[in-house]
């Protein structure tokens, strides 16, 4: 995801992760985009002072599916008789 990616889906409402789930982007009240670590609240920028560069590759964010709805798209998948294992 690139940066501008990131930070439109984080406005989305979307849950914006990096590396894994325990790292969540997250928009704070003076409006700067940051990673935070879940299990004891550490963070840092999304990206530098500058705001350029990404302190991580864009390849490591993603947007984590629930269990329900990759359970639903499954189920809609085999109804319409497309995708399956």
């Amino acid at each position: 995801m690139t940066r501008d990616e990131i930070k439109a889906d984080v406005d989305a409402g979307q849950t914006v992760h990096w590396a894994n789930t325990g790292y969540v982007v997250e928009k704070d009240r003076l409006g700067q985009y940051l990673i935070t670590y879940a299990p004891n609240g550490s963070c840092i920028g999304v990206t530098d002072r500058e705001g350029q560069r990404l302190n991580g590759k864009e390849a490591e964010f993603f947007i984590a599916q629930s269990k329900d709805a990759a359970k639903i798209r499954a189920a809609n998948q085999d109804q319409t008789g497309r995708g399956g294992a």
